[in-house]
């Protein structure tokens, strides 16, 4: 047995003197091993700029190497998020700007007692979508081939010819009446209509239709009139959403305002939507979005994005749609100057008859921005207005 472990010895001594003969021939710039090393290790977040522009605010993410990143907040007020922002980024400067998941990671644990909530995860979401983009463009490729690879060859998108969503007619009393409901009804039709019977329509209670009015409302249509019944109801009481799956047979969607898979989890357990609805911009970025979409693959429940973004967020969702294998419909408003300032951002986007797009471009999110002109129209003053809706009596409505 000694002699064995002499000549294992032995035979290891010579396979190592030989590897470095090897190396010291071929040079190191030819040596497979050589070739393998993480060329991005000495990258790093070397600043952080935000700019507050309508709705939005654009964060910039630079680095040592050269390479940026540009991310959208959005959804929330940006007095709030911008400076939110700024904050987070102690957290991230110096970092390597390709260690996402643990970027992320650190700063949703970053404050045991703030983690969570929507100003919190919108704003990760415009660090997090930024952080992709250094990515994509650091290895010249498009986000999706970060994520595994394309799982489709196009993305079917609305509102075209081919699919139209409903929007809810106004807020709601805490019942409904019979015009009510003709009102919507006959919208509904209108829409099938101008699709046609192969064409797409869904409805967008906006979860301000009372459960029991949309149950009335959907006793009124047929169960294949719609795609989808878009949120149902406000989140917060998973038995509302139960309530509402065991009376209508109409498909339901939500996620919109929900955010991370602990807030979805709920759903997909208690098998009360059939179609999520997550926001890139809204859940976390592309990070958390992709891991909802993964815990819906498990439940058989596909995702039809919700996307009320700039160039930015669009893109950021559609990487996320063109990887993931159940995947329905995305939303989707580039040319709507309400989310997209003309002349700031650009993404390359055809519309083919059917109602699909193509793939995102690349490298990384595939959007170029004005750096300039944003910079011009952030010094220009900027306000915000809370939203909110009352009933005719005067009390608070949800919208």
């Amino acid at each position: 047995m000694a002699a064995n472990r002499r000549e294992l010895l032995g035979a290891a001594g010579i396979l190592a003197a030989g590897q470095a003969l090897l190396s010291e021939v071929v040079g190191q710039e030819r040596n497979p091993a050589a070739a393998v090393a993480d060329r991005s290790s000495n990258i790093k977040i070397t600043r952080m700029r935000t700019f507050w522009v309508g709705p939005a605010v654009f964060v910039r993410i630079d680095t040592n190497h050269g390479v940026t990143g540009w991310g959208e907040i959005k959804g929330v007020d940006p007095r709030v998020s911008k400076p939110l922002a700024e904050s987070l980024f102690e957290i991230i400067a110096g970092e390597n700007p390709t260690r996402i998941e643990h970027l992320w990671q650190k700063l949703f644990r970053a404050h045991r007692d703030i983690r969570g909530g929507p100003f919190m995860i919108h704003t990760m979401a415009g660090i997090d979508i930024a952080l992709w983009d250094i990515a994509g463009k650091l290895w010249n490729t498009p986000i999706y081939a970060l994520l595994g690879g394309p799982c489709r060859d196009r993305i079917r998108v609305y509102h075209t010819d081919k699919a139209k969503k409903v929007p809810p007619p106004g807020v709601f009393e805490h019942s409904g009446n019979p015009a009510d409901i003709d009102r919507i009804v006959a919208s509904i039709k209108s829409a099938r209509e101008q699709v046609g019977p192969n064409g797409t329509v869904m409805f967008d209670a906006h979860c301000a239709i009372p459960p029991a009015t949309l149950i009335q409302l959907a006793g009124a249509l047929k169960s294949y009139d719609l795609l989808f019944i878009e949120e149902p109801a406000v989140p917060g009481n998973i038995d509302v959403f139960k309530r509402l799956k065991e009376k209508i047979s109409i498909p339901l969607a939500s996620g919109e305002r929900d955010r991370t898979i602990f807030e979805f989890l709920p759903y997909l357990q208690n098998r009360c939507l059939d179609i999520l609805q997550p926001d890139c911009c809204h859940t976390g970025g592309i990070t958390s979005m992709r891991k909802i979409a993964i815990l819906a693959e498990a439940y058989q429940v596909p995702l039809a994005p919700h996307c009320t973004a700039g160039s930015l967020g669009i893109s950021a969702s559609l990487h996320v749609a063109a990887s993931i294998p159940l995947f329905l419909i995305h939303e989707f408003y580039p040319d709507n100057q309400g989310f997209n300032m003309k002349g700031i951002t650009r993404m390359s986007w055809k519309l083919d008859a059917e109602g699909y797009i193509g793939l995102p471009g690349g490298p990384g999110l595939g959007v170029e921005v004005d750096a300039d002109r944003l910079e011009e129209e952030a010094k220009k003053p900027q306000s915000y207005k809370w939203p909110g809706r009352t009933l005719k009596d005067g009390s608070i409505a949800d919208y």
